[in-house]
C-alpha cells in the first residue's frame, strides 16, 4: 500500500519598511542622484521576487507617509489641495501592496491628514495598538484602522490542486507615538503595550481563520525579555505562541545582515527588517504542506535584497534599475520637490559639515543650538523665567552611522536653502524648553557622553564610538563648557539604561561663564518635543515643560534664525574636549571627504588612515 506523502508549497511574503516618501533615488539634500535610495527601484525587485514564486504578498510596515523633503512639501500641497492623492499612496497602489502598517511617523502631520491619505489607499491600513481610547481589554478598544487583516491566496500544492490559504496580518507600532506627536494629536490616539496587544489579537487572528499568522510590528528587534512599554519589541514578540514570522523595522537596521544571512530568525521564526528608504527589498518564504485538509507551516527563511551594492573600494552601485511607471507618475511631485528645496533662506561664509560633530565641537551643531536659545529667550520675554539663563541642547542627526558614509551635512560657504535646512534639521520635532538644575545638566550630558567607550590610558586604536549609539542622542548644551574623560566607565548604556551602581563621573569641570556650575543652580535648557516626551532617556517624568505657546517647528525656527543671521560667519570657542590621555590612540570612522576639514580639529589630532568595507574613512585619534 503506498503511503500518500504532504504536498509542499511556498508563500512568499515581499517588505519594505520606513521608507519616508523616498519614492525617488534622489538625495533633495545633496541636490543629486544617489543610488541607495528610492521606492523605483525597490519597484524592480519586487517585480523580480513576483515572478520567481507564484503566491506572493506585498506589504508595508510603516513610516511611509513622512521623512523626506518630497513628503513635506506634498503633505502641504495634498491639504492645500483638499485630499489630492499623495504621490507615495499612488505608488503603493501602483505596485499593489496587499496591506499596510502604521508606523509611528504616519502620524508626524496630524490624524486628518492621515485618514484623508488613507481614503485614497486600494490596499488596507492596519494596528492594533495604536485607537482612539482604551477599552478594557485590547479587544475593546476604540479602534482607528483594524487591528489585523486576513488575505486570501489561492495555493496550488504539488499536484496542483488548488486550496485557499487564509494569510493574516497583525500591526504594531511603538506606543511612545502618542507622547512624540502628542502635540499634533491631543487626546485622539492612544498606545497600548505592543506584547498586551499581541497576547489578545494573535488568538483572535487565528480564531477568524488565519492559517499562517505575519506580525507586522514597527519596531526594533530589542530584548528577546518582555518589558512594560517596550518601543523595540520585535524579539519578545517573536517569542509569542501564533506568530509565524514577522516583518520589523523603526530602528532604520538591515536584518539579516548579508554576512550573516543564515541568522535571520526571531526566536526560531523567519524574520526581516528592510532597511531604510527603499535600500532592500525583505523577502520570507515560508514552506507550506496541504496536510488533512489545512495548509501546516513546515519551515521558512529570510533574506534581504539590496537595490545597492558597495565594491572593493567603497564606491556605491546601483543593482537595481528604477522603475519607469513609478518615475513617471513621480515627476511632478519631484520637480515640486526640487523647487522647494532650492528656496534661498540665508547665506554663511563658513563650511557647514558634520564629520567629526561626534567627536569634537561642531559649529553646525552649535547654529542648531542657538537657534532653539534664540526662539526659547523670545517666547519667554515676560514670563516668569525671563530671568533665568537660557541654554541650549542639540543632537547631530546626519552623521554616519546606519545612514553610512554619505550620511552627513556637507554644505560649502555660500547661499543656503530650503534643503540646507531640512539637511540640518531633518525631523519635524517642535521647539521647547525645560526648567532645570545643574545636577540634571550633569546627567543630561553624562547620558550623551555614554556613546563614548571606555578607553584605558596608553590604549592603542581602540574603538571610540558605541555602535549601537545613535547620533541623535548625542546632545551637547550650548552655554556650558566641560571635558569628558573617557578612562571612565560610562553612567548608562547606549539605550539610556544605567549601568553603574557609583555616581556618574565622565564629567569633568562642567562650568557656566566660567564658574563651577552649582547643583541647585536654576536655568532654562531649550530643546525639542522629542527630548521632553522623555526619548532617549534624558528627562524624567517629573520634569517641569515650560510653555511656549502653540507649537513651533524647530526646523522653522532654524530658518528665521539663519535668515536674521545670515551671513553666517562667527565661530565661538570651543566648549567640550576629551580629558589629554597621553600615549593613548583610538579610531574613528567618518565620510572619506572629512580629510578635507581637519584643520581646527584640534586638540584630538586626526590621522586618515584607510576606507572601510561600508565606505567610511577611518582615522587614528591622539586623545
Amino acid at each position: 500500500m503506498k503511503i500518500a506523502t504532504p504536498s509542499l508549497s511556498r508563500l512568499r511574503i515581499l517588505a519594505t519598511s520606513d521608507l519616508h516618501a523616498h519614492l525617488l533615488s534622489w538625495d533633495y539634500l545633496k541636490n543629486r542622484a544617489s543610488p541607495a535610495v528610492g521606492l523605483a527601484r525597490t519597484a524592480s525587485l519586487i517585480a523580480k521576487a513576483r515572478a520567481e514564486v507564484g503566491c506572493c504578498v506585498l506589504v508595508d510596515n510603516g513610516d511611509f507617509l513622512q521623512g523626506s523633503p518630497l513628503g513635506e512639501v506634498e503633505a502641504l500641497a495634498c491639504r492645500n489641495a483638499g485630499g489630492a492623492l499623495h504621490p507615495m499612496i499612488a505608488a503603493m497602489n501602483l505596485l499593489r501592496y496587499d496591506v499596510a502598517n502604521l508606523g509611528n511617523h504616519e502620524f508626524s502631520h496630524g490624524l486628518d491628514f492621515l485618514l484623508d491619505n488613507l481614503a485614497c489607499a486600494q490596499f488596507p491600513a492596519i494596528s492594533a495598538n495604536l485607537v482612539r481610547g482604551l477599552g478594557a481589554s485590547p479587544l475593546q478598544d476604540d479602534r482607528l484602522v483594524p487591528p489585523s487583516v486576513i488575505i486570501t491566496r489561492q495555493l496550488a500544492d504539488s499536484e496542483g490542486q488548488v486550496h485557499p490559504l487564509r494569510v493574516g496580518f497583525v500591526g504594531f507600532a511603538p506606543p511612545q507615538t502618542v507622547v512624540w506627536e502628542g502635540a499634533k494629536l491631543g487626546s485622539r490616539l492612544q498606545g497600548r503595550d505592543i506584547l498586551e496587544a499581541a497576547l489578545a489579537h494573535v488568538p483572535r487572528l487565528r480564531a477568524q481563520g488565519a492559517d499562517i499568522v505575519i506580525a507586522l510590528s514597527h519596531s526594533g528587534i530589542g530584548a528577546a525579555t518582555a518589558a512594560p512599554w517596550m518601543e523595540n519589541a520585535s524579539a519578545a514578540l517573536a517569542g509569542l505562541d501564533g506568530i509565524d514570522a514577522l516583518v520589523t523595522g523603526h530602528t532604520h537596521q538591515a536584518f539579516p545582515s548579508p554576512c550573516k544571512a543564515a541568522c535571520g530568525f526571531l526566536s526560531g521564526k523567519p524574520a526581516v527588517m528592510p532597511g531604510f528608504y527603499g535600500s532592500h527589498l525583505g523577502v520570507i518564504d515560508l514552506d507550506l504542506i496541504w496536510d488533512a485538509g489545512r495548509w501546516r507551516l513546515q519551515g521558512g527563511h529570510s533574506a534581504l535584497r539590496p537595490i545597492s551594492r558597495r565594491s572593493a573600494g567603497g564606491a556605491l552601485r546601483a543593482v537595481a534599475a528604477s522603475s519607469a511607471t513609478i518615475v513617471k507618475t513621480s515627476h511632478p511631485a519631484h520637480r515640486a520637490t526640487r523647487a522647494w528645496a532650492n528656496r534661498p533662506v540665508g547665506h554663511s561664509d563658513h563650511w557647514l559639515h558634520s564629520y567629526f560633530a561626534m567627536i569634537a565641537p561642531s559649529f553646525t551643531l552649535r547654529l542648531v543650538a542657538r537657534a532653539q536659545a534664540a526662539y526659547v529667550t523670545e517666547k519667554l520675554q515676560g514670563s516668569p523665567y525671563a530671568h533665568l539663563p537660557v541654554l541650549s541642547a542639540a543632537a547631530p542627526f546626519h552623521a554616519g552611522g546606519r545612514g553610512g558614509p554619505d550620511n552627513f551635512v556637507d554644505i560649502p560657504p555660500g547661499p543656503l536653502t530650503l534643503r540646507h535646512v531640512y539637511d540640518l534639521y531633518p525631523h519635524p520635532n517642535a521647539v521647547a524648553a525645560l526648567l532645570v538644575t545643574g545636577t540634571e545638566l550633569r546627567l543630561w550630558l553624562e547620558r550623551s557622553c555614554s556613546q563614548f567607550r571606555q578607553i584605558d590610558l596608553q590604549a592603542q586604536d581602540e574603538p571610540l564610538l558605541d555602535p549601537d549609539f545613535p547620533s541623535f542622542n548625542f546632545d551637547t548644551i550650548e552655554g556650558l563648557t566641560w571635558a569628558i574623560d573617557l578612562s571612565a566607565p560610562p553612567w548608562v548604556d547606549s539605550r539610556g539604561a544605567a549601568s553603574l551602581l557609583q555616581p556618574p563621573c565622565r564629567i569633568l569641570n562642567l562650568s557656566y561663564q566660567g564658574k563651577p556650575l552649582s547643583p541647585d543652580q536654576l536655568f532654562v535648557l531649550a530643546t525639542n518635543s522629542y527630548r521632553t516626551s522623555g526619548s532617549g532617556g534624558f528627562v524624567g517624568p517629573d520634569a517641569k515643560v515650560l510653555s511656549l505657546g502653540p507649537p513651533h517647528g524647530s526646523r522653522d525656527a532654524l530658518a528665521a534664525y539663519i535668515a536674521r543671521q545670515s551671513p553666517l560667519c562667527a565661530e565661538a570657542p570651543p566648549h567640550w574636549h576629551f580629558a589629554p590621555m597621553p600615549g593613548t590612540m583610538a579610531v574613528f570612522d567618518t565620510a572619506p571627504r572629512a580629510v578635507g576639514h581637519l584643520v581646527g580639529l584640534a586638540p584630538v589630532r586626526a590621522c586618515p588612515l584607510s576606507t572601510t568595507a561600508q565606505g567610511f574613512h577611518r582615522f587614528r585619534l591622539h586623545l
